[in-house]
């Protein structure tokens, strides 16, 4: 979950995000600083969890271009079973097990340091159940990843875009919308997999 630090906002104290829902609530999270790092803002999660509340509980989530962590992180905070956080960045990733150790959460969360593209291409993990992508909006890899995560879905899958304002990612015929907003700077969407066999 990585785009530009915003100055301000509601990302509280320099270095650190907030869990804002579920058992963590409240809790503060490191965050290591690293140019294009743009956590998701409190509002923005907080209307992205209340669409997915109910499909959450025993989720698998993954959380590609993970930055500070705080979309993974928050879906085991509000009942999934487990996250894996993808992160290339050393710094982020440092501050990713930082964040896990002091949840007390390395039972199901587990940080994996690997380039977002070749952890697609590596032999799966496993399906989840939600998946989080809001890569760096200078690199421009919504549409390389999207054409790697099928092997790695469940067949009633959910997927958090985050892209620019001026620029909305479309996440393809495998996908219906099922929610959006958007703010000053991001579009925000949450689609659900498409029946296979079906596009319409």
């Amino acid at each position: 979950m990585a785009v530009t630090r915003k100055p301000g906002g509601d990302r509280g104290p320099r270095g650190s995000v907030r869990i804002i829902g579920g058992r963590w609530r409240g809790t503060r999270l490191p965050v290591a600083d690293s140019p294009g790092l743009r956590p998701t803002s409190d509002r923005v999660r907080e209307t992205l969890f209340n669409w997915l509340g109910p499909m959450l509980p025993g989720a698998r989530a993954l959380d590609l271009f993970a930055g500070s962590g705080a979309l993974g992180l928050e879906a085991v905070s509000r009942g999934a079973r487990e996250a894996l956080l993808v992160e290339r960045d050393e710094r982020l990733a440092g501050a990713l097990d930082q964040a896990v150790a002091k949840l007390g959460a390395g039972d199901q969360v587990r940080v994996v340091r690997a380039d977002a593209l070749a952890f697609l291409a590596a032999p799966l993990h496993g399906r989840f159940d939600v998946v989080f992508l809001d890569p760096p909006f200078a690199a421009e890899s919504w549409e390389r990843v999207l054409g790697s995560l099928g092997p790695w879905l469940a067949d009633d899958a959910w997927l958090y875009v985050e892209s620019p304002a001026g620029a909305p990612v479309q996440a393809g015929p495998d996908w219906r919308l099922h929610r959006a907003g958007a703010t000053r700077d991001a579009r925000y969407a949450l689609h659900r997999r498409r029946p296979r066999g079906r596009s319409g």
